[in-house]
């Protein structure tokens, strides 16, 4: 019998990425290989505005979309910078470190996981 764990989302998704959207917004997108993968994350109800929001530490309308992207076994993210790109405080201009606090995400799981070891250490 497989006792539920979790999983942190790296291993579950393809691809987490982050990367600028113009001058007043970033985007992230989450991709997975398997349909059955996908859908078990969105059915888990762990990544959601909310939770995006939180995790954060953004109100809410700070996101400017999130994105069920089904055919494309996607979730895409925007959300407005709070200072536009370039701006004097700006940190990240291409916004490509933004989509760290998302790799650890736990991901309730059951089972091997798809994929295998996506970090090559095993």
């Amino acid at each position: 019998m497989t006792t539920a764990t979790t999983v942190p989302l790296h291993q579950l998704a393809k691809t987490i990425r982050s990367k600028n959207a113009g001058a007043h917004y970033y985007t992230m997108d989450i991709i997975f290989d398997e349909p059955e993968t996908y859908e078990w994350v969105l059915e888990s109800g762990t990544i959601t505005r909310e939770s995006v929001a939180a995790l954060y530490g953004i109100p809410e309308s700070r996101i400017f979309q999130f994105v069920e992207y089904r055919p494309g076994n996607a979730i895409k993210i925007s959300i407005r910078r709070e200072v536009s790109s370039g701006d004097v405080g700006e940190s990240d201009v291409y916004g490509c470190q933004q989509y760290i606090p998302l790799l650890d995400i736990p991901i309730p799981w059951e089972g091997p996981v798809p994929g295998g070891d996506r970090n090559g250490d095993g």
